[in-house]
């Protein structure tokens, strides 16, 4: 059907039936003749085709066993009253070209109804379309803002200008990152005590601020990360380490990474130790032992009788002491006759003062010996130091007996 719908406000539908074989142009000339001069002037179909107050008349017909069925469609633009009328008259019509018919209406459809649907999804469509584009473009702005008042935030710290966040210099803990866009990520987050290394080369600001405050620092979870991290430890005094996911960096993490792996921070040991930072090395190197081993078997365990040299008094009694502490996290401080005049747990060291404990002069304890340790124990006026291992340090005073676990067994 071909129903121009720009001007119709209702539908007449109508069915027929014929006693014979009729075609559509018997229908058509049946409605039009049979009405004629029925309803009047005002509503006569020609008159009215013509003015464009009804559309035009279509008619199916189907044709069963010698009769003719079909469908009569009726568009108007008139008012209730008028289409109502010609709906009516239609079922006056009793043939249809040569055959006795019948015409019934069965309903008329206000087609603006139609519309109203249409027009109202159509309308939630347009609609949810303007919410999310206003959504982008609110969001964009406000992303855009926030972004030129960090960058405003960041300010240029020390000699060295390292981008950092604005309470660098007043907060008494600083968070050290790998560079500008990881700081600005933080400031973003409202951590605004953040400041980067930029580069494998540490800062002189940096090694001093680590110094007179807490030092975190925070990697990167990949190698690259590591490798700052192990350049750090060499130079800058460091307390903790806060490490981002695997394969993330700083600069693209979330709000709730950000906090996550902050509160996961671990101190340096538990995390050298954790993540194996350093190990490969020595594996490598024991791997080598392991091969001249098999090599010169025999005349190794001849030379290694021969070179192995008898501990001292005092290497003796620190053993004593470290085999009972093995496993336990804990640091006893020794006098000069290796009574215990502290004890300690290893987490502790790096939060306490040299004057905690009077009249030490070794320190035995279940843990890596680090940088840290090294400094107190020199502080403290110590003679001997006794851990696990020897973690990454850049310098051990000649005052001092450093050894491990591995030295003296």
């Amino acid at each position: 059907m071909h129903i121009d719908p720009s001007s119709v406000k209702y539908m007449v539908k109508a069915e027929f039936s014929a006693e014979g074989v009729v075609e559509r142009s018997d229908v058509i000339g049946a409605i039009f003749g049979q009405t004629e001069g029925l309803l009047g002037e005002e509503l006569d179909l020609r008159d009215l085709q013509k003015s464009g107050r009804i559309g035009r008349i279509e008619v199916e017909v189907e044709y069963d066993q010698g009769k003719s069925v079909g469908t009569i469609m009726i568009p108007s633009s008139m008012d209730q009253v008028e289409t109502a009328i010609l709906a009516a008259a239609l079922e006056t019509i009793e043939r249809v070209g040569p055959c006795k018919a019948k015409i019934e209406v069965k309903n008329i459809e206000d087609v603006r109804v139609k519309k109203r649907q249409m027009i109202a999804e159509r309308a939630k469509e347009l609609l949810a379309h303007l919410i999310e584009a206003s959504k982008g473009t609110a969001k964009s702005i406000a992303e855009e803002v926030r972004g030129a008042v960090h960058s405003e935030e960041l300010i240029l710290y020390g000699p060295d200008k390292c981008p950092a966040g604005p309470e660098v210099e007043e907060s008494e803990s600083i968070i050290i990152v790998e560079g500008r866009s990881d700081v600005l990520n933080l400031l973003k987050h409202g951590i605004r005590n953040a400041i980067a290394v930029e580069g494998t080369n540490v800062p002189k600001t940096i090694q001093e601020l680590s110094k007179k405050k807490i030092a975190t620092v925070f990697v990167d979870g990949d190698r690259g990360g590591e490798l700052i991290l192990k350049e750090l430890l060499q130079v800058a005094d460091i307390d903790f380490v806060a490490r981002a996911p695997d394969n993330y960096e700083v600069e693209e993490l979330t709000q709730k990474q950000i906090m996550k792996a902050l509160r996961a921070k671990m101190p340096v040991e538990q995390f050298l130790e954790t993540y194996k930072i350093g190990e490969t090395e020595k594996k490598e190197s024991e791997k080598k032992e392991v091969k001249v081993e098999k090599k010169v078997e025999v005349a190794k365990k001849e030379v290694k009788k021969e070179l192995k040299k008898e501990l001292s008094p005092v290497q003796k009694a620190l053993m004593d002491v470290f085999s009972k502490i093995s496993g336990k996290s804990k640091a006893l401080f020794l006098d000069g006759n290796n009574r215990v005049v502290g004890e300690k747990m290893v987490s502790e060291l790096r939060t306490m003062s040299p004057k905690d404990i009077k009249n030490a002069k070794s320190l035995v304890f279940d843990g890596i010996i680090t940088q840290r340790v090294i400094d107190l124990a020199y502080a403290m006026g110590l003679n001997n130091v006794l851990g696990i291992k020897l973690g990454t340090v850049s310098k051990i005073p000649t005052t001092i007996n450093i050894w491990t676990k591995h030295d003296l067994e």
